[in-house]
């Protein structure tokens, strides 16, 4: 089978930062599911991953977690879907990726694809959507439900792929007031499209502009990137007894800036409960399938911002240097093999 991967871990520009090679189909086995890959979005855990682990001396190894497709074999413990079934799903950060025409996934992490979507469009949202519920509901404890929540929800970096989730799944599963930071016009566009209340620039002080805005006390904050940047204006204007959320890898970062207020510090990783074999890993698998649901009911929609095109090395190159880049918005999508 056809399949993208990297022996070594080298800057984006370099011709082997990524190549196309052939290796065998792999066989299912327990709870697998072997998916034929119809599309693959790309994620900042792509870059992570290929800039900091390389593979034993002479091994490929194989990236991507995103994949949208049809079953095409399953394991002798498998009972939740059968070989033909649509599917999408985020893959775990412990076997090879989803970069190739077949792919083994466990099933209790996959879930069905949506209906009203292409695979292309379906391949923007397994990994986002995963990060933001979790983050949103499991870790910052939000009410889904559209009780009143006299609370403001800051979402920094929020045009990126997790914040375009967190978005509508606040807006529309919560009372919560959402506010989003950008500082491109087009991405402040792009938060208030998805339905943001209101938009600040992280890149200027914040508690001044939230001040003007006279929202509701920040009570949640989901810190998405660069978080060793922002965290401790957030933690002065935050209410006291929130909570404080982030995803990323910051550099330095002290809980002494939220000791005073009592507010609380999550961290968020959707491949925990597949890295662990949690008792609750089959959550993620309930919670995709929610998430079709919430699409096909037209509640949320995709957050596919590029289509790059067939999926092979030179378009994944492509991804990840505009990933790197900072300057995404929503997923970067490759549908296809040639």
């Amino acid at each position: 089978m056809k399949a993208v991967g990297y022996q070594q871990s080298l800057p984006i520009t370099e011709e082997r930062a990524l190549f196309d090679f052939e290796t065998a189909k792999p066989e299912p086995k327990g709870r697998d599911i072997r998916v034929a890959v119809k599309a693959v979005s790309v994620n900042p855990v792509d870059t992570k991953v290929r800039k900091r682990a390389a593979p034993p001396a002479g091994e490929t190894k194989i990236l991507g977690y995103d994949a949208v497709g049809l079953v095409d074999a399953v394991g002798p413990d498998v009972s939740l879907f059968k070989p033909g079934d649509e599917v999408f799903y985020a893959g775990s950060i412990l076997r090879q990726g989803t970069n190739a025409e077949f792919h083994l996934v466990d099933e209790r992490i996959v879930g069905r694809k949506p209906k009203s979507l292409s695979f292309a469009e379906a391949a923007a949202l397994p990994l986002t959507s995963i990060t933001a519920w979790e983050l949103l509901f499991d870790r910052l404890g939000a009410t889904p439900g559209k009780s009143l929540d006299d609370r403001t929800l800051l979402i920094t970096g929020a045009a990126g792929g997790v914040g375009s989730i967190l978005i509508q799944l606040a807006r529309r599963l919560t009372g919560l007031t959402v506010l989003a930071t950008a500082t491109r016009p087009e991405s402040r566009d792009w938060c208030l499209a998805l339905g943001a209340h209101a938009v600040i620039d992280h890149g200027k002080p914040m508690k001044e502009q939230i001040e003007a805005l006279k929202l509701p006390p920040v009570g949640l904050a989901a810190s998405l990137t660069h978080s060793d940047q922002h965290y401790k204006a957030i933690a002065e204007f935050m209410a006291p007894q929130g909570k404080f959320g982030l995803i990323d890898d910051p550099a330095e970062f002290s809980i002494a800036a939220f000791k005073g207020k009592a507010i609380s510090i999550h961290w968020e990783s959707m491949f925990t409960r597949s890295s662990f074999t949690t008792p609750d890993m089959i959550a993620q698998h309930h919670l995709l399938n929610d998430v079709s649901d919430l699409i096909d009911k037209g509640v949320i929609r995709t957050t596919l911002g590029d289509n790059y095109g067939t999926i092979n090395a030179a378009n994944l190159k492509r991804a990840h240097a505009l990933i790197e880049s900072n300057k995404s918005r929503g997923k970067i999508v490759l549908e296809g093999w040639s």
